[in-house]
């Protein structure tokens, strides 16, 4: 998870200054999609990216000069085919930049409540109203925005609204030789795998190096981490026993993607088994089985490359 709110607060706190940088819109190939940050100290130091280097320089002069006068700013900068290419894009664009000092822009009290909530994983959305200047923390109205993590302005350029989601986890119950493959793709994607399987031969260090790796039943180790909206869960044991538990946690919660491997036949008999346990219809259609998008996929690598494409598409466009 980028720590960008919680440097810009520790920066402001120690006396430094820091001001906030936020990519509010975009058109053409822009280098970092809307909702991006880079913070800026008053000693000029910065972390992260608003343009993965085309204008940063720009926005440190201008996030400098901010600091000094108090108020916020918004850039625009076109980026040439040049610049873009450098950064790996085919094209150029243009970005507008939101500059926003903590203190006399942005309160200290809301990026304080954002940060405590972040490290709750609470989903929360700030708002910046550019004509009155007011800014606030809201829990919830936009369930949309939410749902497919996208900062933005409501109606006109007055009203921008940055979107803080948990970061996207991903709780894959069964190590096996799919997870072998799921797991890093996962990572890449932008998930925090955790990997749950009571077989310690099968959740060892020796097959997953590096990852987090839960040796309790499957309905223990799910709660444990928690199922929330920024969770998905893949099923991958293909034996009821493991499975269901889990299952029957999952479609208690808000979970955004369930998954299980299996036949056709074998998910028409796990529908049955859930049926006869008391969940409804409208429950049970959550799960996505047979597992994945039906790409051919002919091996584990490419049944996981499946499962993630779903997931993914489940995430940006809905079930």
């Amino acid at each position: 998870m980028d720590r960008i709110p919680e440097i810009a607060l520790d920066w402001h706190r120690a006396g430094k200054g820091a001001a906030l940088c936020t990519v509010v819109q975009t058109w053409g190939s822009a280098p970092r999609r809307v909702g991006s940050q880079l913070v800026v100290s008053g000693l000029g130091e910065i972390q992260g990216s608003v343009s993965g280097g085309c204008v940063e320089g720009a926005v440190i002069v201008e996030a400098l000069e901010a600091l000094e006068d108090g108020a916020h700013r918004l850039l625009e900068f076109g980026v040439s085919d040049g610049d873009a290419f450098a950064v790996g894009l085919a094209c150029g664009g243009t970005i507008r930049v939101l500059v926003e000092p903590v203190g006399s822009v942005l309160p200290e009290h809301v990026l304080a409540d954002l940060v405590e909530a972040r490290a709750a994983r609470q989903a929360v959305a700030i708002e910046a109203d550019l004509e009155n200047g007011s800014r606030r923390l809201l829990r919830d109205g936009y369930r949309e925005r939410f749902r497919m993590d996208r900062s933005g302005f409501e109606d006109d350029d007055r009203l921008f609204v940055t979107i803080h989601n948990p970061p996207l986890r991903m709780l894959v119950v069964g190590a096996v030789h799919i997870a072998q493959g799921l797991v890093p793709i996962a990572r890449v994607a932008g998930y925090e795998p955790v990997l749950i399987d009571p077989r310690e031969t099968f959740g060892s260090e020796d097959r997953f190096p590096g990852e987090t790796i839960v040796n309790e039943w499957p309905d223990d180790g799910v709660r444990a981490f928690g199922l929330d909206a920024r969770t998905a869960l893949v099923l991958l044991t293909h034996d009821p026993k493991l499975d269901d538990p889990a299952l029957a946690e999952a479609l208690r919660s808000d979970v955004f993607y369930i998954g299980a491997l299996g036949s056709t036949r074998t998910h028409a008999k796990r529908v049955e088994r859930l049926a006869e346990a008391g969940f409804s219809n409208a429950e049970i259609a959550r799960i996505h089985g047979p597992v994945g998008l039906d790409i051919g996929a002919a091996n584990p690598g490419e049944i996981a490359v499946s499962i993630m494409a779903e997931i993914t598409r489940v995430l940006r466009r809905g079930a």
